[in-house]
């Protein structure tokens, strides 16, 4: 599929936690290799530098992600890196450019058809956050375990000949505060956008893929590479959509074994049809 690419006007991903045993990096390292766009949006969280700090853990697909990044910047994507709190660290270099990605703090994307876009992580609208910084990391720790359960887990289901599911997912969404606390953020990041009179907001951070109306701004979140594998992508004529890129990656795992299994004139057949 790298032969012929996914073409978008616009990605955003975000909350990729390089540097976590949690991270997807070969799931998401398909992905940038089958899309191309005339802009990339790295919407925080891309190296996890609270997780960095307790331990040292990266793989060479963590590698790959970085480079295949950076050897689109030089290629021409436009590609802006906005910081989120994982890695804040960031944060000093604020209107600088590292190689050819740019770094701010929060950009207004027009998209196509002429909205105007809030891009922005979204962690300042995270009250234990902003207000309660131990009890941020303490969670991030537990989150951590569950991920690390979730990885053994879903070793089992593929030796099993199944697919990806997430069980930190499934935990968060089944626990009721959690969901208050997503409601309550997601109103929060929207009404942002309206008091300065914007169409709408792109965010990350609490790893949920949506995009809604909220009393009439357009909220999209970009979902996460450990739990959701989800990227937001912008069509050439502005329409925005939530592209899950696991149910791609599993299309084309299916497609070649079908076509390696297949006696060669029938995969020939396949192709043509």
């Amino acid at each position: 599929m790298a032969d012929n690419p996914l073409k978008f006007r616009s990605i955003w991903i975000s909350d990729l936690h390089l540097g976590t045993s949690g991270c997807q990096a070969e799931y998401l390292l398909d992905f940038l290799k089958n899309t191309e766009a005339e802009y990339l949006y790295l919407v925080g969280d891309i190296i996890d530098g609270w997780a960095l700090k307790r331990s040292w853990y990266w793989q060479q697909s963590h590698n790959d992600v970085i480079q295949k990044v950076l050897r689109k910047a030089r290629k021409g994507t436009h590609v802006i890196y906005i910081p989120g709190n994982h890695d804040e660290g960031a944060r000093q270099f604020l209107g600088l450019m590292f190689g050819d990605i740019r770094i701010e703090d929060e950009v207004v994307h027009t998209t196509a058809d002429g909205r105007r876009m809030l891009v922005l992580h979204g962690d300042r609208f995270d009250g234990v956050v902003q207000c309660a910084r131990w009890l941020a990391i303490v969670g991030d720790r537990l989150y951590g375990i569950t991920l690390k359960l979730n990885y053994w887990f879903n070793r089992a289901r593929a030796r099993m000949g199944l697919g990806y599911w997430s069980l930190s997912q499934y935990l968060k969404h089944k626990v009721k505060k959690a969901v208050n606390f997503v409601s309550s953020f997601e109103q929060a990041v929207a009404l942002e956008a309206k008091t300065r009179g914007l169409d709408g907001v792109i965010c990350g951070h609490i790893h949920k893929a949506e995009m809604r109306d909220i009393d009439g701004v357009l909220y999209c979140n970009d979902g996460d590479w450990v739990e959701s594998l989800t990227a937001l992508v912008e069509l050439p004529n502005g329409e925005l959509k939530i592209l899950t890129w696991q149910k791609f990656f599993a299309e084309q795992a299916a497609q070649i074994n079908s076509l390696t299994a297949a006696p060669t004139g029938a995969g020939l057949q396949g192709i043509a049809a």
